[in-house]
């Protein structure tokens, strides 16, 4: 395509005649599951910016509710094929970097900083900077990339797509962030639209997840007792070490260090050595003391109630669903809380590239569209949940089920 060179006073001007004729739309109508950092990205502005303009003290939105989008931001969420010069002052937009905008305008990161008298490589949306020469922009085609198309080519690249954070495309290529950021010399976590990524081989391909068959499983009441000081005691389901070790006045070391176990982990069925004789009436374990540190805390309640069963709508030690087990825990941990649905709490987070154990992970398009369930993050891919079948329990994110339906890691405020 021949390129037209067109001059330009600034890169507002430049949009409205790019735009000019074109009736976009300069407010944006909240839909549900929106966020402010959803439609700040959509429109290419920032959560800070749309606040000023819409006069918002918060970060909550309705349904319906109108925001007000700069002119400038709704013609730039609209795609067009082409390529134009901009002027000498130069508008920073999402996505943007020094070393991006060098390469643009033909000059060096040193001189950018120079001319614009910065002391650090950090820039902002909407700060204006200082250039040399003509910028070449080009924006994207009407046709999106699609994260189908861009895993199902032989090539090992990678071409970011709207809602991509490094963490999520290293799940889908069985890659850690550091590794990513290492074989494509990222110095940050910042990664934009339409950006090229080297990955090691292709993505994995994402089967249906299968469907369990119904267990039938019969609860043991008493335990086998053998001829000697010692009994065996055959797990049930809802079972938890913390849980057995109450009913036998036993503590979960005393347990692990008879059977010889590494870790919490029970199976239905699985025969323990116990010592003294069963109580006749077991209380629910309290949960444990705060430490002070609340993720470490958020995580200890979560585990003080593991194999509690699945109830939908439930938030106490009587059933648990996903929402539920977040309210109950983050509340024990100190941390006040309304109870609100996964998409109510995605609402109520930000975003993270880097988890750590206690932040929340986030899925869509469960049994709903849209976000539908959460769990909080253990580390090692591992998060706790409540499960429809197996209640508050231990699940992997590279179980292909969770691994099609991830949407992101995020953090309370």
């Amino acid at each position: 395509m021949k390129k037209t060179i067109v001059r330009a006073v600034s890169t507002a001007a430049f949009l409205s005649t790019v735009y000019a004729g074109s009736a976009y739309a300069s407010t944006h109508t909240v839909e549900k599951g929106d966020s402010l950092w959803k439609i700040a990205k959509k429109y290419q502005t920032s959560v800070s910016e749309l606040k000023s303009l819409n006069n918002l003290e918060s970060d909550f939105l309705q349904v319906n509710q109108k925001l007000k989008i700069s002119a400038a931001s709704a013609a730039a969420s609209k795609p067009a094929s082409t390529t134009v010069s901009a002027a000498s002052v130069y508008v920073v937009k999402n996505g943007d970097y020094l070393g991006k905008v060098a390469i643009q305008f033909s000059t060096t990161v040193a001189q950018l900083k120079s001319t614009n008298g910065l002391t650090s490589d950090m820039i902002f949306v909407g700060q204006k900077l200082k250039v040399p020469g003509k910028m070449e922009v080009t924006f994207p085609s009407k046709k999106p990339v699609t994260a189908a198309s861009a895993a199902s080519s032989a090539a090992s690249t990678y071409t970011v797509v709207g809602g991509d954070t490094l963490s999520k495309i290293g799940l889908e290529h069985k890659m850690s962030v550091q590794a990513l950021k290492k074989l494509n010399n990222l110095k940050s976590d910042m990664i934009y639209v339409g950006q090229k990524l080297k990955v090691s081989g292709k993505a994995a391909v994402k089967p249906a997840p299968a469907t369990p068959k119904p267990t039938t499983v019969k609860p043991v009441v008493k335990p086998v007792v053998n001829n000697g000081s010692s009994s065996v005691y055959i797990v049930k389901n809802g079972d938890t070490l913390g849980k057995i070790s109450l009913q036998f006045n036993m503590t979960v070391k005393e347990i692990k260090a008879l059977n010889g176990l590494k870790s919490d982990f029970l199976s239905i069925g699985q025969k323990l050595k116990v010592s003294g004789k069963k109580k006749e009436e077991v209380k629910t374990p309290a949960a444990p003391a705060p430490s002070g540190d609340f993720s470490a805390d958020f995580i200890n309640v979560v585990k003080s109630v593991m194999g509690t069963p699945y109830a939908w709508g439930g938030s106490s030690l009587n059933g648990f669903d996903c929402s539920g087990i977040i309210y109950y825990a983050a509340n024990k941990a100190g941390k006040e809380i309304g109870r609100t649905s996964a998409e109510g709490y995605y609402n109520r987070t930000f975003y993270v590239d880097q988890p750590q154990p206690g932040d929340l992970v986030f899925f869509e398009n469960t049994y709903k569209k849209g976000i539908s369930h959460v769990g909080i993050y253990l580390g090692g891919d591992q998060f706790i949940h409540a499960d429809e079948k197996r209640g508050i329990s231990v699940a992997n994110l590279s179980n292909p089920y969770y691994k099609e339906h991830f949407d992101s890691f995020k953090r309370f405020y």
